[in-house]
């Protein structure tokens, strides 16, 4: 039986945003994190300086690939010891350059952007999800998954398309996953986030849509990273089994269903 006042957690693009939020919030609350990042090593590192603690780690890998999504877990599980949580955050998030408007985007953007969006936001996380279950079905140990969707699966994402129908797949994947891991004593939640305050939106919040994107919420207001993150930790928590899965929203009223 692991002590699961210290378990190994694997946070997936944690280099930034709400990943270092969370990878800062599980080191804070114990435990030992294996910080994954994309291609910007550096950004990690950065968020490796900010953990409490000792034992933490640094995993890249383009998790479109579905071997390198498996390593990653893999490598992860190696340096701490072993894995009882993780976390799927990284994605290929919504940026102007990535627009994909139907009826105004071209052959090539289309393509482009489903492929990259799919590839990393739903295919990367469920390898990830399999190569972690995997390992610890081969224990017999218990363990939690907690995906980071976004209320963009529920609402729309009318300039990203391929980005709301990745959350919603992953949505889904996870609620699929809950039944089928549950008597292996692996739960698995989502988080439905709306507008976060994350560096890449600082310009966006500051900008002339910035009191827009706050009024969607009757709290006049936007989300922290760390606010999504405190979600993240009770739900990775064996407290919190009893949640399996659940979608949690995390919207500020925002967006109710």
């Amino acid at each position: 039986m692991p002590d699961l006042s210290s378990r190994g957690v694997l946070v997936t693009g944690a280099s930034r945003g709400i990943g270092r939020a969370t990878a800062v919030a599980l080191a804070a609350a114990g435990h030992r994190v294996a910080i994954h990042y994309g291609r910007h090593r550096e950004d990690a590192d950065r968020t490796l300086a900010l953990l409490a603690g000792e034992g933490h780690t640094v995993v890249g890998g383009d998790l479109s690939d579905p071997s390198v999504a498996r390593g990653v877990v893999e490598g992860a599980a190696r340096a701490l010891g072993g894995l009882e949580v993780l976390v799927n955050n990284a994605a290929v998030a919504p940026r102007p350059e990535n627009r994909h408007r139907i009826g105004e985007a071209d052959w090539e953007r289309w393509v482009g952007a489903w492929e990259a969006m799919i590839g990393v936001n739903l295919l990367g996380a469920v390898h990830v999800t399999w190569a972690f279950a995997d390992q610890l079905i081969g224990r017999g140990a218990p363990g939690s998954i907690v995906n980071v969707g976004s209320r963009g699966a529920f609402r729309g994402e009318p300039d990203h398309p391929a980005y709301g129908a990745s959350k919603a797949a992953l949505h889904a994947f996870g609620q699929s996953v809950a039944v089928a891991l549950a008597p292996h004593r692996i739960a698995v939640t989502s988080v439905a986030p709306g507008f976060v305050a994350t560096e890449r939106q600082e310009a966006k919040l500051a900008g002339p849509e910035g009191d827009a994107l706050r009024a969607q919420s009757p709290f006049g207001r936007v989300a922290s990273a760390e606010e999504i993150a405190d979600a993240i930790v009770y739900l990775a928590s064996p407290g919190a089994a009893w949640s399996s899965g659940a979608v949690l929203d995390l919207n500020g009223a925002s967006y109710l269903r």
